[in-house]
C-alpha cells in the first residue's frame, strides 16, 4: 500500500491516519461487501488489491477502525475519492466530511487539480469541502462491465 504522507490528525478522541498498517481489511471488506450499495458482493481479494494500489485513509477510535476512504491517483494530475464508508454507529459526527477534507488536502499538497467521486446519497457531505456536479457531464464516458445489480 502507498502512504498519503499526511500527518496523523486527531479530534474528538478519534484518529485519522494514512498508516496502512492500521487498516482492518476484514472489517473494510465486510463494510463494502455487505453494507455499501456500490461494492455489494465484492470479494476479499478484490478489496485487498484495491487498497494495495490506492492511498488509504482510516479513522480510528482507539484501536478500532470506524471509517475508511481510499484515493486512486496518478499523484500528478488526477484523483478519484472512493470507498468512503463510516460505520453506522459513528455516522452523523462529521467523519465522512473529515475524510473528504483530508483527501482534498492530500490532492492539493500533490498539486492535483482534478478530484472526482460518485455518490448516490451523500452530496451534501462532499459539497461541504468543495465538490460540485460535473460542469460538462457530456464529456465523460465510461466502460462499466459490472453485473447490472451492482451498477448503483
Amino acid at each position: 500500500m502507498a502512504t498519503l504522507n499526511l500527518l496523523s490528525n486527531s479530534r474528538d478522541g478519534l484518529l485519522l491516519s494514512d498508516d496502512e498498517n492500521l487498516l482492518n481489511l476484514p472489517k473494510i471488506h465486510h463494510w463494502l461487501c455487505f453494507e455499501s450499495y456500490w461494492a455489494n458482493g465484492r470479494n476479499f481479494e478484490t478489496v485487498e488489491k484495491a487498497f494495495t494500489f490506492s492511498y488509504p485513509i482510516g479513522v480510528y477510535e482507539g484501536f478500532t477502525q470506524i471509517a475508511v476512504a481510499r484515493i486512486v491517483s496518478d499523484c500528478a494530475t488526477f484523483a478519484w475519492l472512493c470507498d468512503v464508508f463510516v460505520d453506522a454507529d459513528f455516522r452523523g459526527r462529521g467523519i465522512g466530511t473529515w475524510l473528504a477534507e483530508a483527501s482534498v488536502d492530500w490532492a492539493e499538497k500533490n498539486g492535483i487539480k482534478r478530484i472526482i467521486l460518485a455518490t448516490r446519497d451523500a452530496h451534501e457531505v462532499y459539497a461541504r469541502v468543495g465538490f460540485e456536479p460535473l460542469k460538462s457531464p457530456g464529456r465523460w464516458m465510461a466502460i462499466d462491465n459490472r453485473p447490472q445489480a451492482t451498477q448503483s
